[in-house]
Formats: C-alpha cells, sequence, structure tokens
C-alpha cells in the first residue's frame, strides 16, 4: 500500500509510506526556504518524484481555516480521534481519500515511530501550541480515555520570553522561534531566586485559561515585562516556568495515569530537553519514547501512519531519520574562490583540531528540526571561544548553547551517562573539561550520539578527531540560514560560507578550501 499524506499547514509538509515503509518525508522550510513554510507545489513534486505511481491512499491532515471561513475547519478538522475517507477515481485508478485530525496525526506518529512491544496498554502525551493532554490507548492502538491537562503548553513557554523582550509588540501572537530560546535561558536560573512578584506572574502564565495576543499588555505591572532577556529575574523565571509547567503535567501523570506502562511522547513540547529528561527520570513509565519530529515536521508523517493503521490495524513503520532530499550540486564553486580536494576524514580532523570550522553536507537531510550531521556546522568543542564564533556564524544570541556529537563509544568518559540519543532529544551532564564549546552554563550539553550504524562517515570523522585529539567528539549545529531551513544545495553552501566567513565545506566527497 502506498500512502501519500499532506499537512495543509506548517512544518511537515508530505510524507510517502509504502508497504510500512518510510519513503520521504519533508518539511517545506528545508532548501533554505523561509522557517515554518507551508506545503507548497515544490515539495508536491518532490515527493511524487519519490513515489513512482500513483499513490493508494492520499492523506489530508486536518487542520483550522481562518476565523474568517465559513467552515471553520479543513479535512477532518484539528481536534478529536476521527477519521474520514471515501474512494475516488484519480489518476488513472481507484484512490482513497483518507483524513484525520492534527491531533489525531500527533497520536499516530509518536505510537507508529515508537519501537514495537508487546503492552497491553500505552500512553500518549501531546503537548504543543494547542493541545496538552495524555491518552491511554488499548493493545490495538484505540485511544479508550482522554485526560486533558493544560492547553497551549507551547504558547505560555515562549510568552515568558516574548514578555521580557522589550522588542516584542504589546499586541502580538507569541514566536514560534522562542520556546528554545527560552530553554537556553532557563539553565541560567534558578527557580527558588525568583522573588514573590515573579513567581505571581509566571503563575498566571502557566495557569492562565488560554495565552492571547494581549497577555502582553494584561503583565504591563509585572516586574519581567520588557525586563530584558539577560535579566537575573527573566532567567529565574525560565527555570520556574518550565519546572512549574512540567510539574502539572507530571501530577496529572501520577494520578490518571497507570504505572509502568510505555509513554510516547508527542507536540513541539517534546523537543525540551529539561522536560525529556523529566519524564525518563519520573519513575512513573516503564519505557520513554520521543520520535525525531514530535513538533509538527511530523504531522504528515502521522496522517500517514494514521491511514495505514486504519487500513491494516498496524501503526508501526520503518523509519530512519535520514529521509529527506538527497543534497544537490547544482552549480560548482568558484574555482577562484575555492580550491577542490577529495575528501579524507583524518585531513579534515586534523583541520578540525587547528580551530577550522566545517560546513558539512551529506546524503539526504535530517526529517525534524535537528541537524544530526548531514547539514551540520562541525567545530572543536574545546574553548568557549568556538561556541562564540558558532554562534556569530548563525547570527544567534550568545547565550544559546552549541551541541556536541559524540561517538557512542566516548560517553562514558565525556558525560555522566551513556544512553545512546542519537536525535538530540536529552541533557545529559558533561563529565570533561575539555568540552567548553558544548557545556552550557549548568554543566550540560544536548549530545547526539553516534554509532558506525546510525551515520557511518560522521562516525569516521569523529573517530580520527579522537585520534588527533582524544576526544571523540565535534560541535554539531545546524547549516542554515538564519530564519530558513537546512541549505541543500551546492550553490547556497558556497554563497553562505563565503557571506559567514566559513573557509571549509564538504559535499558528500568533495572538499572546498577557500583560497586566501
Amino acid at each position: 500500500m502506498l500512502v501519500a499524506a499532506v499537512n495543509p499547514s506548517h512544518d511537515g509538509a508530505i510524507a510517502v509510506l509504502q508497504d510500512g515503509r518510510l519513503i520521504v518525508s519533508l518539511e517545506s522550510e528545508k532548501d533554505s526556504f523561509p522557517r515554518h513554510a507551508s506545503v507548497s507545489p515544490l515539495s508536491i513534486f518532490d515527493a511524487i518524484e519519490h513515489m513512482g505511481e500513483a499513490p493508494d491512499v492520499v492523506a489530508l491532515g486536518g487542520w483550522l481555516r481562518p476565523r474568517t471561513a465559513a467552515v471553520p475547519h479543513l479535512g477532518a478538522g484539528y481536534r478529536g480521534q476521527h477519521a474520514q475517507s471515501r474512494t475516488v477515481r484519480a489518476l488513472g485508478k481507484e484512490v482513497t481519500l483518507f483524513s484525520s485530525t492534527h491531533e489525531q496525526s500527533h497520536i499516530m506518529a509518536a505510537v507508529g515511530m515508537a519501537p514495537r512491544d508487546d503492552a497491553r496498554e500505552r500512553a500518549v502525551l501531546v503537548w504543543e501550541g494547542m493541545l496538552g493532554d495524555f491518552y491511554l490507548l488499548d493493545e490495538q492502538h484505540a485511544v479508550t480515555r482522554q485526560v486533558p491537562v493544560l492547553q497551549q503548553p507551547g504558547p505560555r513557554y515562549a510568552f515568558l520570553y516574548a514578555l521580557a523582550d522589550p522588542s516584542f509588540p504589546d499586541v502580538s501572537p507569541p514566536r514560534v522561534e522562542d520556546p528554545g530560546k527560552l530553554m537556553a535561558l532557563a539553565a541560567f536560573g534558578d527557580p527558588d531566586e525568583a522573588d514573590p512578584r515573579v513567581v505571581e506572574t509566571v503563575e498566571h502564565i502557566a495557569t492562565a485559561p488560554a495565552v492571547t495576543p494581549k497577555l502582553k499588555a494584561q503583565l504591563r505591572e509585572s516586574p519581567l515585562y520588557n525586563a530584558g532577556l539577560e535579566a537575573e529575574q527573566t532567567k529565574h523565571a525560565a527555570a520556574l516556568l518550565t519546572r512549574r509547567i512540567f510539574g502539572i503535567f507530571a501530577d496529572a501523570a501520577r494520578n490518571e495515569l497507570p504505572a509502568g506502562i510505555p509513554l510516547h511522547i508527542s507536540g513541539g513540547c517534546g523537543l525540551n530537553c529539561d522536560w525529556n529528561v523529566g519524564w525518563r527520570d519520573l519513575g512513573h513509565f516503564s519505557s520513554v519514547f520521543v520520535p525525531p519530529c514530535p513538533n509538527d515536521a511530523g504531522s504528515a508523517l502521522g496522517t500517514a501512519i494514521d491511514a495505514q493503521y486504519r487500513a491494516t490495524g498496524d501503526p508501526y513503520i520503518d523509519w530512519d531519520v535520514y529521509r529527506g532530499l538527497d543534497f544537490e550540486r547544482d552549480a560548482e564553486p568558484d574555482p577562484a574562490k575555492w580550491e577542490r580536494r577529495p575528501l579524507d576524514t583524518s585531513a579534515v580532523a586534523d583541520a578540525l583540531a587547528t580551530g577550522r570550522i566545517f560546513a558539512w553536507a551529506q546524503g539526504r537531510w535530517e526529517i525534524g528540526p535537528r541537524a544530526l550531521g548531514n547539514r551540520s556546522l562541525l567545530a572543536a568543542p574545546f574553548d568557549s571561544e568556538m561556541r562564540d564564533r558558532l554562534n556569530e556564524i548563525k547570527q544567534r544570541e550568545g547565550f544559546r548553547p552549541i551541541a556536541p556529537c559524540v561517538r557512542i563509544e566516548d560517553l562514558g568518559e565525556l558525560f555522566d551517562s551513556d544512553f545512546e540519543d542519537p536525535y538530540m532529544l536529552y541533557f545529559r551532564m558533561v563529565r570533561s573539561d575539555r568540552l567548553g564549546a558544548v557545556t552550557h552554563v549548568d554543566g550540560t550539553a544536548r549530545a547526539q550520539t553516534v554509532s558506525a550504524d546510525t551515520n557511518p562517515l560522521l562516525h569516521d570523522l569523529l573517530t580520527a578527531f579522537q585520534g588527533r585529539t582524544g576526544v571523540g567528539a565535534l560541535c554539531n549545529t545546524s547549516l542554515n540560514y538564519k530564519g530558513f531551513g537546512f541549505i541543500n544545495r551546492l550553490s547556497d553552501l558556497a554563497k553562505y560560507c563565503e557571506e559567514r566567513g566559513v573557509d571549509d565545506m564538504v559535499a558528500g566527497d568533495s572538499w572546498f578550501v577557500r583560497k586566501t
């Protein structure tokens, strides 16, 4: 069965499954399009190229129309677990037109991407821009109970950042990019150091019925209002809100859900590494699974999984994280500016050890928002000055941390725990004093673990770097223009490196060195 699914809104534009195997999952922001771009004809044609034939099922994710629309929803709509389908003749064959809700796409993405198990019951947590609920599923993966907890957990997190940011207008919806920034700020704060008026503001943000565009204007008397992102009380408030929101959901889990069952997590809040560590350490669940695309980047894929599940009774798929498009060598770099060499990981490791920064593009891009060694900026992890250089290249705030990639063989030496995390979804404490560029202010790092199976070429590079320096880790941050998705063509890569001062770039088996 060939399933092609479309998310009509932002992020995860289109995904294709064939007989339970992920063929491609595309987000329209990738290939240097604006962040959170909606589905485009280009994404559809790219997916068609990978299908080879007309699909048996075309699946449309549910969404909301603008408030002024006569019909309030698109397809099956945003909320609920219902679905609809009908058969039509299209593209020379009978095709099933299927639609299920956005809510259901999150549930099924979390289930279908998880490892198979024989659990008789499982819980799914969906927390994102609008939804904040637990779901109990039976052994047939049907929802038997829904436990509402707190709506709009993501916007609450983003709103605190906006409240303290003097550049953010008094009346405006929260920005989708701000939760990740607040996660970085929270590491600088101590929730127990927040003064009573800050505690009162945080409690209001955490428990208000809704986060509205007017909320900042309503909190002008708060000490956090336009206080500045580097203010100590802003940092303490970020840490306090992190703890408070997690506590609300953790209390609900302990009080409402059976102990000892698996937990699957979906929604944009699944990208918060503090919270993922909290779920793993809570002790209430037998296991915790978070996919690499828990946000809306996995929405089309979740709808495709739901269509497969409704047709076959089996939601599980075979997948790997490198299911985007291949890197395109559309134009060779200007030979007057760039010298081309064959890729030699030993020589690249030598260059990295001297402090050079590499743009690194290999194979197909990663699904989800995090670069995992196929669209990355790589650098030596030793000094905090390297963190500052990378943030300058990426035009990011100076308080933003840089993540490492690390060989699984080196985990125990460099960090306090050696569990595998190939998708950068958890924090761990740094043990080595040689990782100054990737150690956040609270002593943690969000490490991507790399094995010879998950990314052989990056593992080879890390092995060579370990042989030169004694450390099998590198800085690994996403290869993109500010506000845009991953770079995916050589012409854009050369332009980026020339503009941002990167002197080395690797594309496939070619290493380009800027001429002096």
